[in-house]
């Protein structure tokens, strides 16, 4: 018997991301076996039964998994559905045959490589900067960024929520009246960072 933690079931089964799950879970809308699920309770995928919302979750037994590289124009949205209607990364893959999700995110006008996966601990070894996996981000900044906000990225910078980012790895590129190129380097991806 093979017994695996719910949210995680629920992430490599690509319901949602495991931190989705871990919502959904301390909302009280998870069930295993008729019984409400807390955080950090296992289940066998083989033999329990899994609800959500009071709905019966058909779980594969053996998944395939999928791993696509996509480049992202601008204009859309990293997620799986939108609420206000806005194009998303999934248009793109319309004709796809396997339901897949975004590995991280890269803004509505950002374009770039972006993973796809319905594998979530490969999802998550590639997200959770416990694991260091860095990504390059080639950014232009208009105007010309000065030495001093150069030096304030790598070493770390305070966001709107009051969060700091971990330092950055910032090479400039292009440095010329009116726009500043850079290639920066992080091991996080925190929203709008």
């Amino acid at each position: 018997m093979a017994l695996e933690r719910v949210q995680k079931v629920m992430a490599e089964q690509g319901m949602c991301s495991r931190r989705a799950a871990e919502q959904i879970i301390l909302e009280g809308r998870v069930k295993v076996n008729g019984h409400p699920v807390n955080l950090g309770d296992k289940m066998d995928v083989n033999r329990d039964t899994l609800s959500i919302d009071g709905q019966r979750i058909r779980l594969e037994k053996k998944q395939e998994y999928h791993y696509l590289m996509l480049h992202k124009p601008r204009g859309f949205v990293t997620t799986t559905s939108d609420e206000r209607g806005r194009k998303t990364v999934m248009d793109l893959l319309a004709d796809y045959p396997a339901r897949v999700f975004p590995v991280g995110r890269l803004d509505k006008d950002s374009e770039g490589l972006l993973l796809l996966t319905n594998d979530g601990s490969f999802a998550n070894l590639m997200m959770h900067p416990s694991h260091g996996v860095s990504k390059l981000y080639r950014v232009t900044v208009r105007p010309r960024a000065d030495e001093s906000q150069v030096i304030a990225l790598s070493k770390g910078v305070t966001l709107d929520d009051g969060s700091v980012t971990q330092p950055a790895v910032i090479n400039v590129v292009v440095d010329e009246p009116g726009r500043t190129v850079m290639e920066m380097t992080i091991k996080e991806g925190k929203n709008r960072q």
